[in-house]
């Protein structure tokens, strides 16, 4: 299990400033189709002080969907993470037309 969760953090450290992913394209580029719950389930346990750009994942509807944990990551810090990186967020959501990486 340790090398799914290695291949799906390979995989969020390439999301490029300025862009955004969704999970299940992490979990698709990982190799791990149709296992987006993973990638968020990885996500959601990793180090908030980690300097993996975690928030630029989110949901296939465009919408941060982190509801928040206490002393964790919240969608108020990934929303304002991805504002100071130019991505334009309105009620949550991103227009994934513009800011999805396509690599």
């Amino acid at each position: 299990m340790k090398e799914l969760h290695c291949q799906i953090l390979e995989t969020v450290a390439l999301v490029p400033k300025g862009k955004v992913a969704t999970y299940g394209q992490i979990a698709r580029m990982s190799g791990l189709p149709k296992h987006a719950r993973l990638v968020g389930y990885v996500l959601k346990h990793l180090d908030p002080k980690s300097d993996l750009p975690w928030h630029r994942v989110i949901n296939s509807q465009g919408k941060i969907s982190i509801l928040g944990e206490k002393g964790g990551i919240n969608r108020e810090e990934q929303q304002q993470r991805l504002i100071v990186e130019g991505v334009e967020v309105i009620d949550w959501r991103v227009k994934l037309k513009q800011y999805q990486w396509m690599p």
